[in-house]
C-alpha cells in the first residue's frame, strides 16, 4: 500500500474514492502507529458523513471484501439512513429498500457482525417510513425472505438459497434489531408513542411466525435460541400479555431443552415482569401452574447441586410472585394456586447449602416478601384478616427457613472461604436481619416469644444436642429485631437475658452475636437494671479476647452510655477489666478510643470524690507512656504512639462529664451543695497536671500538624464537655496556643481557640485572656495572608470561623489597638476568591455577622462604609461566575444583611459596580443588570426571595438561564 494514498500522509482534503476508503481502514485496524490510526479514524468519520458515502458504501460491501471493510460499508449504511435521511431524495427510498433485503439475503450466511448492522440499517430505515410509506414492514420482511424470492438473486444470492436456514435466522436476526433499534433511537415523543403502535401493530405478523418456529421439529437449537431473543426484543415496545401468552407459554416448553434454558428463562422473566401484564389477569393465571409445573425439576436440581437450574427456576418464580402478588393475590378462586407459588419462592429461600459458596439463589427472593407483607397489610382490615390467617404460618417457616440460612458454616469450612465470600455472606445476613426486622411487623411478639421458647429449649433441655449455629442464629434473630425496634414492653426479654449467661461463647462467631445482642438490649437493661449482675462479666470476659474486639467494646460502651447511672457496684470490675486491656493492647487503635469513650460515661456516674483516683489510675500508664516519649528525639515510629495516646485522653474527656450526672440527680442532693463542692472538676485537675507535659511534646513536635492537631484535640473535646468548668485552664491554654501558633500556624489550634470564644469571651475574669489569644493568633494570620495565603485554605476557612463567633460572641474585642479590623476584612475579601467552597462559605458567614454587628461597633461600621464597595464588587465577581453556582445563597445571606443594615449604601455600589460593561459577565445585559439590582434592593428580610433573585441572575451571567440548571 502506497503510505502517499493514505490520510496520514496525504491531504487534508483526500478525494473520497473506495480506494481512498479502504487504505484508511486498513490503516485503522493494521497500522501499529496510534497517530496514524487516530488520523485515519477522523478521515473516515468525515468521509461517513459526506454525500459520497450514500455511494461507496455499497462498494465496500462487495463479496471480494474482506470482513472489516464490509462491516465499515454496512456500519456507514445505518449512519447515513439514522442520521443524514432527509438528504436522501423519496423516489430513491425503493431502491434503497430492495438494494438492503437483497444485501441482507447474500450475507444471511455470514459474517455475523455484517448482516447485524445491515439488519439495523433496515430496521432504521422501516422507522423513517412506518407507517405513512411502508405500512406493513414486517409482512414484507417476512414475504421477502421466503426461500423461492432469492432463486432470482445473482450467483452469491442463489448460493445462500440453498441455506433455508441462513434466511431464517437473517429473517430473525432483522425481526430482532428492528424493535431494539426503536428502543435506541432518539425520537420526539409524539414520533415514538406513533411507532410504538405501529410496531405493536405488526406484533399480529411477528407472532404467529415465532409459534410456528419454536414449536416446529424442523427448527434447529439456532433458531430457537433467535426466536426467544426476538421475543424478548418485542417484549420491549410493550407487546400485550394478551396477545403473546401463547407464545410464553411455547417458552416454558423451551426450558427442557439444556442449550436453550438460559435464554428462555431470561425471556420469560422479561415477559412476566412486564407491569402492564396486570391488565391480563387470565394470561396471568394461566402461567401459575406453568411455573409451579417447574416446582419438581427445582428440587432435583436443588438436590442435585444445580445452581444454574434451581437459579433460573426461582427467578421465574419471583418475576411472577413478586411483580403480580397484588393481584394475584386478589383472584379469591385461585388462592389454593397463589399459595403453592408462594410455597415454591419459601423453597428457593431456603435452598440448601450456604450462601454464597453453595447455593447463589436464596437473595433473589428477599425482596418478595417485602412486596407480599406489604400488600397483605395494604387490604381493608376485614380482608386483611382472611389473609393473614392463611399467609402468617407462611411467614412463621419463613423466620425459621431466614434463621437457618443465617447459620455460618463450621469453622474448618469457614475458615476456607475467601474474603469475598465472606463479605458477601455478611452482607447476606445484613439482608436477612433487616427482613427479620420488617416480618416482625406482621407477627408481632408471637414472633419473639417463639424464639425465646426455642431458646430455652436449646440451653435448659439435657436432651437438646443443638450445635452453637443454632443459638447463634436465634440470638441474630433476637438481635436483628432488637436493634430496630423498641423491646422494652416484651416480656420475652427478662427471659432471654436470664438464658444469655448460660451460653457457652467458647465460639467466637457465636460470642460475637452474644455481645451484640446484648449491645441491642442496652436501653432494656436502663429500665432493669437488677439484670446487669448476670450480664456484665459475659462482655468484661469477651473484652479481653482480641477476636471480639468490635462486638465487646461497643457493647460495653452502649451499656455505660444508658445504664450509667446504675453501674456504680459493678464499676471497679469494669474499670479494672478495661484498664488491664489497654495496657497490653489488645484492641486496635479506634477500639481503644470507644473503650475511653465507655469509661468516660461509667466514671461521669460515680461520687465526684471518687472520680479523681479512678482516672489517675485508669490515665497514668499511658502519661507514663506518654512521658517518656516526650523526654524521646522526635522521630516517626514514635508519633503514632503519642497521638493515639492524646486520641485516647480526648475521646475520654468527650464523655467525662460530671455535671450531666449532678443534673440527674440534683432533686436527691443536699440543699445549697453544688455537685463539685468546691472542688475542681477531676478533667481540669489533670489538664492541669499534663500540662507541662503536653508542652514539653509541642515543643519537640510543633512543626507536626497531626500531633498538635491532637494535642489541641484533647482541650477541645474536654472544653466542648466541661464548658464553664473549663475555667481554671483558660489562663495557661489562651498563653499556650497564641505560642504555638505563632511558632507554627495550623487550623485546629484556631479551632480551639473559636472554641474558648464561644464559651468564655463574654465572661469578665476571663476576657484579658480571650482577647490576648485572639489578638495573638490574628496578628499571625494576618502575617499569613501578607505572605500569600492560597497554600493554607483550611487556616483562613477557621480563621473566619473565628471572627465570626468573636462578632457573635463579644464584637467589643475589636475595640483594641492591637486588632486591625480594615486587615482583617481585606483577609475576608481574599477568602471569598478561594477555589475551596468550605474557605468562601466560612468568610461569608463572617461578612454576614460584620454587617449584623457594625452599627454596635463603630469601628466595625468605618470599615464598612469605606469598603463595602470592593464587598459588594468582590460578591458580584463570584455570583457572576468566579465561584461555583452552589454557593449563590451564602453569596445572597451576606448580599440580604448588607441590605438590611446598609440599604442606601448598597443600592449606591451596586449601582457604581455594575455599571462597567462586561462586568460581571458579558452575558447580562445592562437591562438585566438594573432588573436584579431593583430585585435585589426589595428584599431586606425574604432570604427566599433574595436566594431565588441572585441564583437566577448567577444563572443569567453564565449563560445557564433556561437550560435546566435553575431546577437544581
Amino acid at each position: 500500500m502506497d503510505p502517499s494514498t493514505v490520510p496520514g500522509h496525504g491531504p487534508e482534503g483526500l478525494e473520497l474514492t473506495v480506494e481512498n476508503v479502504e487504505s484508511a481502514l486498513y490503516q485503522l485496524y493494521f497500522d501499529p502507529d496510534m497517530e496514524l490510526k487516530n488520523a485515519a479514524q477522523k478521515w473516515l468519520t468525515q468521509a461517513q458523513a459526506s454525500a459520497r458515502a450514500w455511494q461507496f458504501c455499497w462498494a465496500l460491501l462487495g463479496p471480494e471484501k474482506i470482513p472489516e471493510v464490509q462491516f465499515f460499508g454496512a456500519s456507514t449504511l445505518h449512519i447515513k439512513i439514522s442520521r443524514h435521511w432527509s438528504d436522501l431524495p423519496a423516489d430513491q427510498h425503493e431502491s434503497l429498500r430492495t438494494q438492503l433485503l437483497s444485501h441482507i439475503l447474500r450475507f444471511s450466511s455470514g459474517p455475523k457482525m455484517v448482516l447485524t448492522r445491515l439488519c439495523v440499517a433496515l430496521a432504521s430505515m422501516a422507522l423513517n417510513l412506518i407507517p405513512q410509506a411502508w405500512s406493513k414492514p414486517v409482512a414484507d420482511m417476512v414475504t421477502a425472505f421466503q426461500p423461492q424470492k432469492s432463486d432470482s438473486e445473482d450467483g452469491s444470492g442463489a448460493e445462500s438459497s440453498r441455506d433455508p436456514q441462513a434466511h431464517c435466522l437473517a429473517l430473525l436476526e432483522l425481526l430482532t434489531v428492528l424493535p431494539e433499534e426503536f428502543q435506541s433511537c432518539r425520537l420526539a415523543r409524539a414520533r415514538r408513542g406513533q411507532l410504538r403502535a405501529a410496531l405493536a401493530g405488526e406484533w399480529a405478523v411477528v407472532c404467529p411466525l415465532l409459534r410456528q418456529l419454536l414449536q416446529s421439529q424442523d427448527s434447529s437449537g439456532r433458531v430457537k435460541e433467535k426466536v426467544l431473543r426476538c421475543l424478548s426484543g418485542w417484549l420491549g415496545v410493550d407487546v400485550p400479555l394478551g396477545e403473546s401468552r401463547e407464545l410464553v407459554r411455547d417458552c416454558f416448553a423451551a426450558l427442557g431443552d439444556p442449550a436453550l434454558f438460559d435464554t428462555a428463562v431470561e425471556t420469560i422473566v422479561g415477559a412476566i415482569s412486564q407491569p402492564d401484564c396486570q391488565r391480563y389477569v387470565g394470561a396471568l393465571l394461566e402461567l401459575v401452574p406453568l411455573v409451579l409445573g417447574l416446582y419438581d425439576r427445582l428440587k432435583t436440581a436443588a438436590q442435585e447441586g444445580d445452581m444454574e437450574t434451581s437459579h433460573g427456576i426461582c427467578r421465574i418464580a419471583v418475576s411472577l410472585g413478586e411483580t403480580h402478588s397484588r393481584v394475584l393475590l386478589e383472584q379469591l378462586d385461585h388462592w389454593q394456586e397463589y399459595l403453592a407459588l408462594v410455597n415454591m419462592i419459601l423453597f428457593c429461600t431456603g435452598m440448601p447449602g450456604h450462601y454464597p459458596v453453595g447455593e447463589t439463589t436464596s437473595s433473589l427472593t428477599l425482596t418478595f416478601w417485602y412486596t407480599l407483607q406489604d400488600d397483605i397489610l395494604s387490604f381493608e382490615e376485614e380482608k386483611q384478616a382472611v389473609y393473614l390467617q392463611v399467609y402468617r404460618p407462611i411467614y412463621f417457616q419463613l423466620v425459621d427457613v431466614l434463621l437457618h440460612k443465617s447459620h455460618y458454616p463450621s469453622q474448618e469450612e469457614y475458615a476456607s472461604w475467601s474474603s469475598d465470600d465472606k463479605e458477601q455472606f455478611r452482607i447476606y445476613r445484613v439482608d436477612i436481619s433487616d427482613t427479620l426486622m420488617y416480618v416482625y411487623e406482621m407477627l408481632g411478639a408471637e414472633l419473639l416469644s417463639s424464639l425465646y421458647d426455642r431458646l430455652g429449649r436449646q440451653l435448659m433441655d439435657p436432651q437438646q444436642s443443638a450445635v452453637w449455629q443454632d443459638t447463634e442464629a436465634l440470638l441474630f434473630g433476637f438481635q436483628s429485631i432488637a436493634e430496630t425496634i423498641d423491646v422494652n414492653y416484651s416480656d420475652v426479654i427478662p427471659g432471654l437475658i436470664g438464658l444469655i449467661p448460660r451460653i457457652n461463647i467458647s465460639n467466637i462467631m457465636l460470642a460475637d452475636t452474644v455481645m451484640y445482642t446484648i449491645g441491642s438490649l442496652a436501653e432494656w437493661l436502663a429500665d432493669h437494671p437488677v439484670m446487669l449482675a448476670g450480664i456484665l462479666p459475659m462482655v468484661l470476659q469477651g473484652l479481653v479476647k482480641p477476636e471480639l474486639s468490635v462486638s465487646s467494646v461497643s457493647t460495653l460502651k452502649r451499656i455505660c452510655r444508658e445504664c450509667r447511672q446504675d453501674l456504680r457496684p459493678y464499676a471497679e470490675d469494669i474499670l479494672t477489666v478495661s484498664q488491664d486491656v489497654l495496657i497490653k493492647e489488645i484492641h486496635k487503635s479506634s477500639q481503644c478510643m470507644w473503650l475511653m469513650q465507655a469509661m468516660g460515661f461509667l466514671l461521669s456516674a460515680l461520687p465526684v470524690e471518687d472520680i479523681l483516683g479512678h482516672l489517675h489510675s485508669l490515665i497514668s500508664p499511658h502519661v507514663q507512656q506518654l512521658d517518656t516519649l516526650a523526654q524521646q528525639e522526635p522521630v516517626s515510629t514514635n508519633k503514632q504512639s503519642i497521638v493515639q495516646i492524646l486520641g485516647m485522653l480526648s475521646s475520654l474527656f468527650t464523655t467525662l462529664d460530671i455535671n450531666r450526672h449532678a443534673d440527674a440527680y440534683e432533686e436527691a442532693a443536699s440543699p445549697g451543695l453544688t455537685p463539685l463542692q468546691g472542688a475542681q472538676n477531676p478533667v481540669v485537675v489533670v489538664l492541669q497536671q499534663v500540662f507541662a507535659l503536653i508542652q514539653t511534646i509541642l515543643s519537640k513536635w510543633l512543626h507536626d500538624s497531626e500531633v498538635v492537631e491532637a494535642v489541641c484535640g484533647v482541650f477541645d473535646k474536654s472544653v466542648r464537655t466541661l464548658l464553664h468548668d473549663f475555667g481554671p485552664v483558660v489562663a495557661k491554654l489562651s498563653q499556650m496556643l497564641g505560642q504555638i501558633y505563632h511558632a507554627f500556624p495550623q487550623a485546629s489550634a484556631l479551632d480551639l481557640a473559636r472554641q474558648m470564644v464561644h464559651i468564655f469571651a463574654a465572661e469578665d475574669q476571663h476576657t484579658s485572656d480571650i482577647r490576648a489569644l485572639t489578638e495573638a493568633v490574628t496578628a499571625t494570620t494576618l502575617a499569613v495572608f501578607q505572605q500569600g495565603p492560597r497554600d493554607h485554605p483550611d487556616i483562613a476557612e477557621a480563621f473566619m470561623h473565628l471572627h465570626a463567633q468573636i462578632l457573635k460572641r463579644k464584637p467589643d474585642l475589636y475595640l483594641s489597638d492591637q486588632l486591625d479590623v480594615k486587615a482583617l476584612f481585606y483577609c475576608g475579601i481574599l477568602s471569598i476568591k478561594f477555589p475551596e467552597t468550605s474557605t468562601v462559605k466560612a468568610a461569608c458567614l463572617f461578612f454576614t455577622e460584620f454587617s449584623s454587628r457594625s452599627k454596635d461597633v463603630p469601628l466595625l461600621s468605618d470599615v464598612l462604609q469605606k469598603d463595602g464597595k470592593l464587598l459588594s464588587e468582590t460578591l458580584l465577581q463570584a455570583i457572576g461566575g468566579g465561584s461555583p453556582g452552589s454557593l449563590t445563597e451564602h453569596f445572597s445571606d451576606v448580599l440580604l444583611n448588607l441590605n438590611r443594615h446598609y440599604p442606601a449604601m448598597l443600592s449606591q455600589w451596586l449601582k457604581e459596580a455594575l455599571q462597567t460593561p462586561g462586568f460581571p459577565s458579558v452575558h447580562v445585559t445592562a437591562e438585566q443588570k438594573h432588573t436584579f439590582s431593583q430585585q435585589l434592593l426589595r428584599e431586606q428580610t425574604n432570604k427566599r426571595r433574595a436566594r431565588e433573585t441572585v441564583k437566577e441572575f448567577s444563572l443569567l451571567c453564565r449563560g445557564l438561564q433556561g437550560s435546566g440548571y435553575s431546577e437544581f
